[in-house]
């Protein structure tokens, strides 16, 4: 069914929900502040409350879904941008739910006092951010049970922001440092809008206004921290972003309905992003040579935009605020957990979308970051929030630091992506260095009186790297090439393999060489996702070492290390395993991340919440339970590898001493030691997991299948009924090509999905097609060939429209619907003339994708359709096509994952040069005697006839598929420009 209306205009151009967001989070804030200059009086109760779910829920989540919706249009800058600011809306909306809750909870105190109180008494009513009320009163449930009869605490963070002083019979709350914290948020949010500022004057003029107008907003908004005067100029700023982003949404609604620019503003940008690296590209060449590498595009890939910058600028934004937080300003992290958390899933988005991509690299760092970020933060807020509350002093927080290790885990976590970095840029390899010198500066052994001031700096100096790889990543990924030169490696990825293979060469009594990619990935000894689930646990376990009776203090500061990695983030590795598509997969980090909660709550919470016996609690129960449920896993681990039995076998042992510390018998020298063991364990894993992975390679070992199946997996019986070669050899290619040429039909790799492939040597087999995979037979059949050189050695009739549009998408993942004429005899159709498109017209594939490259260098050219029985999902591994249709087939080419997950975009060149009036002589590479024999006068009408099409060609789409159908247009966009420019020169 076909939905037409408002939803597919903004699916096709999502930066109208972006512009929307922000448009109107900014009119609600600049009334306010004008409010507040014309009154004097900043918003106070309710105002505050409504305001603040106005900027979570506009500015922070509708700005969050434009921003995945732009990444999945492979729009680097918007889709960045978009997801940053909801971070900042998002950050900036939560500080004034604090500060809302702090109002209503005083007033409900101290009714009288609300409105005696002036300014001077409240020094931090006149912050920008206290302009919006917001009730965070019950925002969650308790964290903190009573503590004897003097103190409550409540796990709810508003509550936790209030912390009162009692005064007679009056217990008046204490403002949270809002006006600090917003200063120290603000401050790093401010350098990214300047660098998308900059960026964005690339892409078009609209979009450089909007954000500078925000860059300008968060500054006079930092200011109006203490001068409630410039809050005037900031609401002048946020009228302009109102303007400005309404008449930016208004063009791009319109574009995307009549699938052009209707108004000025988009199509062309004040300056080309290549310009950027003119200035350095003789240095970069040095370098180059200097290290010995050969200069090379950025690899590109249509499936997602590059999350790179924005993994780059949630670093930013986290260590800027505890940078802040560590220099003493503000001394309380009541409302700077806030920012970190939000920022912290910003940066988990980033790892996804990483993972997405199929990067093992940068999914893992990114979200180790986002764990340090976490467990750091909420460490803060415990000592600065929670200790107070609790009468804890500043010796018995040091006390319970020291005893701490999961620190050290997070210091050797950082090390096997520093080591990866060595083959990689300069850039890259000083960022993982630097992150690893934060990870000793947070060593809780550190002197006390020199930690805040070393953590301070390494933080200050992160933030400000993390800055620049953010801009370097966001200039070179909009340019879809190294503009900016980030380093020569130094070591090339041979040389690291060699290596790290030493490893492996040390613990054989032969030497070996290092091995060679294997044949499919499902022969490697790792996933994806496996390096950061090995990290998760490790961290988890070592942050839950105690070795004697944990204090109140020790409990409550080590309980973040163990729910962070151990629950939420192996949560998310749960719901990464769920993508990858792994039989119980998912099962193993879900069953985990609920062991590490119930080990966390009762190990390290249950001082805190008086729980006096576990067994009436229900520990035991559970206890029992997971070492059941653990008893399978550790069957599932023995399919896998040897690493990961051992882990389970260890986590079956770890839950006995959880079942005796239940029933009141604990054993906790036996415990520690295990978890130490434990952790180890999962150091190894993990740098295993993440090199294999990373190199495609199995370098380090993780051991063999404990248990192996009887036999492989087959299909109808014991084996494949057709042949299944793989792609890594010569011999696979030549054998599926001599089934094609056989007449046969065969699965292939295409730079999309699977194909079902037939040779148009043999009708016969095209027509095996429809019947093979039920398809309709009004459904037509396109034409897939090596190389565009093949279609213009036939000289078809095409006009120069068309054919710099073909050289600007062809190899990729776009077909070209044409009209048919004798020249596809000349191409090598054949006799499968009248079996392949329609009657007028057919769809013409060049796959980018060397495999099927070679392999139609040697049958020629293939009819091709989707590898999936009609109206199903298309195929996306040899093994699909395989379990689908391999009793069907003459054979399969077993090429992997594919690179796409949807077909490809179809669009619809028969219109796009109405009125052709040009023979063969369009070809500009092949012209005919005739045209080389005319006269000038026909030479200028040919002239003439070009300018007069190229402005009315247009395009329409018959399906949009891996390749947005933004992108394309943008290129058609490009392509009738270059010809409108080359004709008036």
């Amino acid at each position: 069914m076909t939905f037409r209306g408002f939803a597919s205009v903004f699916y096709s151009e999502p930066a109208v929900l972006g512009m929307l967001a922000n448009v109107f989070s900014a009119f609600y804030v600049a009334l306010q502040n004008f409010a507040h200059v014309s009154t004097g009086t900043p918003a106070l109760g309710l105002e505050n409350t409504l305001a603040g779910i106005h900027l979570i829920l506009i500015g922070g989540l509708v700005q969050l879904v434009a921003g995945l919706l732009t990444f999945r249009k492979y729009d680097h800058l918007a889709g960045t941008t978009f997801v940053a600011f909801s971070a900042l809306w998002g950050s900036y909306g939560a500080t004034r739910l604090v500060l809302g809750s702090w109002e209503i909870s005083k007033s409900s105190v101290v009714p009288t006092t609300v409105t005696a109180l002036t300014d001077k008494a409240r020094p931090d009513a006149v912050t920008p951010v206290m302009h919006t009320t917001a009730i965070l009163n019950h925002f969650t449930t308790t964290l903190f049970s009573s503590i004897d009869a003097t103190a409550k605490v409540t796990i709810a963070l508003a509550n936790a922001t209030i912390a009162p002083t009692v005064s007679g019979n009056i217990s008046v709350p204490q403002p949270p440092p809002i006006a600090e914290s917003a200063v120290a948020g603000l401050v790093p949010y401010i350098t990214i809008a300047f660098i998308v500022t900059f960026c964005s004057a690339t892409a078009n003029y609209v979009m450089p206004v909007v954000f500078g107008a925000i860059t300008l907003t968060l500054v006079m908004e930092a200011i109006g921290v203490r001068v409630a005067g410039a809050l005037g100029a900031s609401g002048f700023m946020q009228l302009v972003i109102t303007a400005v982003g309404l008449y930016g949404a208004a063009a791009l609604l319109l574009k995307g309905l009549y699938q052009r620019h209707v108004l000025p503003g988009f199509g062309n940008a004040p300056f080309d992003v290549l310009l950027l690296g003119a200035a350095i590209k003789q240095s970069e060449r040095k370098q180059v040579r200097k290290g010995g590498e050969e200069e090379e595009e950025k690899k590109k890939n249509s499936k997602y935009a590059e999350p790179f910058a924005l993994g780059n600028m949630a670093d930013t934004v986290a260590a800027a605020v505890l940078a802040f937080h560590s220099f003493g300003y503000p001394a309380s992290f009541q409302v700077g957990v806030l920012w970190v958390t939000i920022d912290a899933a910003a940066l988990l988005l980033a790892s996804y979308y990483a993972c997405l991509r199929g990067d093992s690299f940068y999914c893992t760092k990114f979200g180790l970051h986002c764990a340090l970020w976490l467990v750091l933060a909420l460490e803060e807020f415990v000592a600065s929030v929670g200790f107070p509350r609790l009468a804890l002093g500043l010796e018995e927080g040091a006390l319970g630091r020291l005893s701490l290790v999961g620190g050290w885990f997070f210091l050797l976590s950082s090390l096997p992506p520093f080591l990866l970095s060595l083959c990689r840029d300069r850039a890259e390899l000083l960022h993982n260095l630097s992150f690893t010198f934060i990870t000793i500066a947070a060593l809780p052994q550190m002197p006390s009186h020199s930690r805040g001031v070393f953590l301070g700096l390494t933080l200050s100096f992160y933030s400000g790297f993390s800055l620049y790889m953010s801009f370097v990543s966001l200039v070179n990924s909009i340019a879809e090439k190294s503009l900016i030169s980030r380093g020569s490696r130094l070591l090339t990825p041979a040389k690291l393999q060699e290596m790290l293979f030493g490893l492996k060469r040390c613990l054989t009594p032969h030497p070996a060489s290092v091995p060679p990619a294997p044949d499919s990935p499902a022969q490697l000894s790792a996933r994806l996702p496996d390096a950061l689930f090995y990290l998760c646990n490790g961290l988890a376990a070592w942050a839950a070492i105690t070795g004697s009776s944990v204090g109140l203090a020790q409990g409550l500061l080590a309980l973040p290390g163990v729910l962070v990695p151990g629950t939420v983030m192996q949560l998310y590795v749960a719901r990464l395993q769920v993508r990858g598509g792994r039989r119980f997969g998912p099962t193993v980090p879900f069953c985990y991340a609920a062991i590490w909660a119930t080990w966390g709550l009762l190990r390290l919470a249950g001082p805190a919440m008086k729980v006096s016996d576990p067994i009436l609690h229900g520990f035991g129960a559970g206890a029992a339970a997971f070492l059941v449920i653990n008893f399978f896993i550790i069957i599932i681990a023995a399919y896998s590898n040897v690493i990961l039995l051992i882990l389970t076998i260890t986590m079956e042992a770890l839950l006995v001493c959880f079942l005796l510390f239940t029933l009141n018998r604990p054993t906790l020298k036996l415990e520690a030691g295990l978890l130490a063991y434990f952790g180890t364990t999962c150091l190894y894993g993990a740098t295993a997991a993440l090199t294999n992975h990373v190199f495609e390679k199995n370098l380090i070992p993780m051991g063999p299948k404990v248990i192996k199946s009887a036999k492989p997996k087959a299909v109808c019986g014991t084996s494949p009924p057709c042949p299944c070669p793989t792609s890594e050899k010569t011999s696979g290619l030549r054998t599926i090509a001599a089934v094609l040429g056989r007449g046969g039909v065969c699965g292939i790799p295409s730079d999309t999905v699977y194909t079902l492939a037939a040779s148009c040597r043999h009708p016969s087999a095209i027509q095996r097609i429809y019947n093979i995979k039920e398809r309709p037979l009004e459904k037509p059949i396109c034409l897939t060939i090596a190389s565009l050189k093949q279609l213009e050695a036939v000289e078809p009739p095409f006009s120069p429209l068309l054919w710099e549009f073909m050289r600007h998408v062809y190899p990729g993942g776009i077909g070209c619907i044409v009209h048919k004429g004798p020249w596809l005899r000349k191409l090598g159709v054949g006799e499968a003339y009248d079996y392949v498109g329609t009657k007028e017209s057919i769809m013409i594939r060049i796959s980018d994708l060397t495999v099927t490259s070679h392999l139609l260098s040697m049958t020629g050219p293939l009819a091709i359709t989707s590898a999936n029985p009609s109206g199903e999902p298309d195929s996306t591994h040899h093994d699909m096509v395989v379990s689908r249709l391999a009793d069907k087939l003459d054979g399969v080419l077993c090429d992997g994952d594919s690179t796409e997950l949807v077909s490809s975009t179809v669009v619809i060149c028969t219109k796009i040069d109405e009125g052709r009036c040009l023979s063969a002589s369009s070809s500009p590479r092949h012209p005919s005697s005739k045209a080389a024999a005319g006269s000038r006068s026909h030479c200028a009408l040919q002239r003439r006839a070009i300018r007069l099409l190229s402005p009315t060609g247009k395009l329409s789409f018959l399906r949009e598929g891996a390749v947005p159908k933004a992108k394309v247009l943008e290129i058609f966009e490009k392509v009738k420009n270059k010809m409108a420019a080359t004709q008036d020169a």
